[in-house]
């Protein structure tokens, strides 16, 4: 199942809330923000709806708990509030048909609360325990929702089964404990190497898991640590259900609990691998590993990451989210939430250092202009690069702020770039200048590639007036001639651009669209170079192959 579109209405902290466009390729849903933006509440009101309109199991409608009452609600409200039914507030939408079956509408979704709490268990006798799909393990998003003791359970009821009731009459109880827990084992073995799941035990007498990890052999799952419990949890969880729940959406509230930053990552790795390829995978997080994780997996495989940005919004207020575009501006926000303070410490994977007055104290609206120009450009594709301003081509080659040797010896690890204007240089001073670790843009300035023919039909496109675009490019084309008549090169639009962009504002009859022509590229051109442009390709290109 895929979930197509979600709305809550007075629902928790949602006065109206809608989530649209999600795609159908999705396979895993980022829910991102603080502590208190909605996440949990969101997650509740799908377990809400499922609970009351699929699952079989009832409704879990409370409303004190459920809906949001407003200031102007009169004092009549409570009596109103009571009567209230989920349909009212919840509404979800799947890319997928509607489900035939009792049991598949049971297996649409699949909730863990954050407050998976089971620090040890032993089994000594085994029950019946129902069908899985039709397990009622927690009311609330407050309550506990334990799991393992109750998975034990059934991977233990799966050997008698196995065994006693199978086709296969060579099945014997020690092959299927290889079986039963050779996924779990290989997926903790994947994040703990030198952990070791080692047997079931006997579910009759000491029924719990036993571990090896060093010199310490077959101790039981009391002993793990937090770390090790929490992962374990979940991993165990998926592998159990995944059979009964092969076409859901599987929400997960904070899976990075009481786990450090490598971990987080190595999990979400492991839990998106786990998760069946017909299911969505929506997870709550804080987690700057697994935010990272999912920024990776978002490249592996395009159009199956999904990130939704909870942070910064008046619920009180109607909210419309869609699919958020993870650019830089995007993964500061993450930083802010999950390291706060230490997030402007946080260096970047790659630095280009670029020509350009510095942005210092006094330096005005000018300062830094490649630099900002440059973020804007690549922030969707390289939220992981930042551009610095650093003077003329001289002093950029020269490093005459020593900012790349102040830059290697505070952040281990980051790629430094020095990226200088092609001018007048010939062919052998541009190899001259690479052979020496300096990048050279393949056109004479960063000028060229914002007023290209492509950026300036995509800024009459961008304002509904494609039709003007053969005018604004003749009147480029009137500015350059003009600029050679003043003894410029035929190349060299930097001398051009003032006139480009007083004839764009002429034609296109553009407002707030920048003050002067530098301000224009700063905040119109910029963002229209995309990469789906050739002059967008090259640009890359010069910088970052």
């Amino acid at each position: 199942m895929k979930i197509k579109s979600v709305k809550l209405t007075r629902f928790k902290r949602f006065t109206h809330l809608k989530i649209e466009d999600l795609p159908e390729t999705a396979r895993l849903v980022i829910l991102a923000g603080p502590n208190g933006s909605g996440k949990s509440s969101f997650f509740e009101g799908l377990y809400t709806w499922y609970r009351a309109s699929w699952s079989g199991i009832g409704t879990t409608w409370d409303p004190i708990y459920h809906w949001k009452r407003l200031a102007e609600d009169d004092e009549t409200e409570p009596q109103v509030r009571a009567s209230r039914q989920h349909q009212e507030t919840t509404k979800i939408t799947f890319h997928d048909p509607q489900p035939t079956t009792d049991d598949e509408r049971r297996a649409a979704v699949y909730v863990r609360s954050a407050y998976r709490n089971d620090p040890t268990f032993q089994v000594t006798s085994l029950g019946r325990l129902g069908t899985v799909v039709a397990e009622a393990r927690f009311n609330r998003f407050i309550e506990n929702d334990a799991t393992v003791a109750k998975n034990y359970q059934r991977l233990a009821s799966q050997g008698f089964r196995a065994v006693y009731k199978d086709e296969d009459p060579n099945t014997t109880i020690g092959e299927f404990r290889r079986r039963a827990i050779g996924e779990i084992q290989d997926s903790m073995n994947r994040l703990f190497p030198d952990l070791l799941l080692r047997e079931l035990g006997d579910p009759l007498e000491d029924g719990t898991f036993f571990f090896d990890k060093g010199s310490s052999k077959a101790f039981p799952y009391q002993n793990l640590s937090g770390g090790e419990k929490a992962a374990f949890d979940l991993l165990l969880d998926i592998i159990v259900k995944k059979r009964a729940f092969n076409n859901s959406v599987y929400c997960i509230d904070e899976p990075e609990a009481h786990m450090n930053t490598r971990l987080q990552g190595a999990l979400l790795q492991e839990l998106f691998e786990l998760t069946p390829g017909e299911c969505q995978l929506w997870l709550a997080t804080h987690s700057i590993g697994m935010m990272r994780r999912a920024r990776d997996l978002s490249a592996e495989h395009p159009g199956s990451v999904v990130f939704l940005d909870f942070g910064g919004r008046d619920f009180d207020q109607e909210v419309v989210m869609q699919p958020e575009v993870p650019n830089r501006a995007f993964w500061h926000r993450v930083l802010n939430v999950a390291l706060d303070d230490l997030s402007e410490l946080v260096a970047p994977e790659i630095i280009v250092i670029c020509e350009g007055s510095p942005r210092v104290p006094g330096a005005g609206m000018g300062a830094a202009l490649d630099a900002d120009c440059y973020d804007k450009i690549f922030e969707a594709e390289f939220p992981h690069a930042k551009f610095v301003s650093a003077g003329n081509a001289h002093e950029v080659e020269n490093d005459r702020l020593a900012l790349v040797e102040a830059m290697r010896g505070l952040v281990a690890g980051t790629r430094i770039i020095r990226l200088i204007d092609r001018d007048d240089r010939s062919k052998e001073e541009v190899t001259e200048k690479q052979s020496q670790g300096v990048k050279v843009l393949t056109k004479r300035n960063l000028e060229s590639y914002l007023f290209d023919d492509e950026v300036l039909s995509a800024l009459c496109a961008s304002v509904g007036q494609p039709d003007k675009s053969n005018d604004l490019l003749a009147a480029k084309a009137q500015a350059v001639a003009d600029s050679v008549g003043r003894g410029n090169a035929a190349d060299d639009l930097k001398s051009a651009s003032g006139d480009i962009y007083n004839e764009a504002r002429r034609l296109l009859q553009l407002t707030a669209a920048g003050n002067n022509s530098k301000a224009f590229m700063r905040a119109t051109l910029a963002p229209l170079l995309v990469p789906s442009m050739d002059t967008y390709a090259t640009l890359r290109s010069d910088i970052f192959d």
